[in-house]
């Protein structure tokens, strides 16, 4: 079993149980009733994997945002790390998986809000399929991937076999928070899922 199978074992609802922020700012992301799903027939060019390769950048021009990436591991619970919160501009990606590029499927954290202010990935739920991401590798190659899909799922319902489980390809889930914001829990109900593929 691969690196993201192992993980895949280890994460359930990793993402899904970890915060997101402590409290949304003015206008939290909307929320439409249950889970969501956006996705293309249409699939990418076959492109050759690459060896691994520590990524360092990621943008999403779609929406603006492009952070640099800091390795997470696991809690002492099998939890994932994210970014501090009091850093919502910081995203993350997981050093148990595949790297961008990599056969299977990379993984980017961020969050949506964090110390009252938006994050990251706050408009993460406007990216759409066809749009593109790029990541930087600290190999100097810099990877382009093609959203195919973007999901909206109750964090009680996350899909970890979609997301961590191996791919044939080099694949880019894209995991931040969103819908409704659960005061009493201080986290949000839902998780915003891009998934996207190399291809170039």
């Amino acid at each position: 079993m691969s690196r993201a199978g192992v993980a895949g074992l280890l994460l359930a609802a990793v993402f899904a149980l970890t915060g997101c922020g402590a409290a949304p700012p003015a206008a939290p992301p909307a929320a439409p009733a249950g889970s969501s799903a956006e996705t293309t027939s249409a699939a990418p060019a076959e492109v050759a994997a690459l060896g691994r390769s520590t990524p360092t950048k990621v943008r999403v021009p779609k929406i603006g945002a492009e952070s640099s990436l800091v390795p997470l591991g696991l809690n002492k619970d099998q939890t994932i790390q994210v970014p501090p919160v009091s850093q919502p501009m910081q995203a993350g990606w997981y050093d148990g998986a595949p790297t961008p590029g990599e056969k299977g499927p990379a993984i980017v954290l961020g969050h949506v809000d964090g110390a009252g202010k938006p994050g990251i990935f706050y408009q993460l739920r406007e990216v759409a399929v066809g749009d593109e991401v790029l990541v930087d590798r600290a190999d100097g190659k810099t990877v382009r991937f093609v959203v195919h899909e973007t999901q909206q799922v109750a964090k009680k319902e996350f899909p970890t076999d979609r997301v961590y489980g191996d791919t044939e390809r080099p694949e880019l889930r894209l995991i931040t928070c969103g819908g409704v914001f659960d005061k009493g829990a201080r986290s949000y109900q839902d998780n915003i899922i891009v998934y996207a593929t190399m291809v170039e």
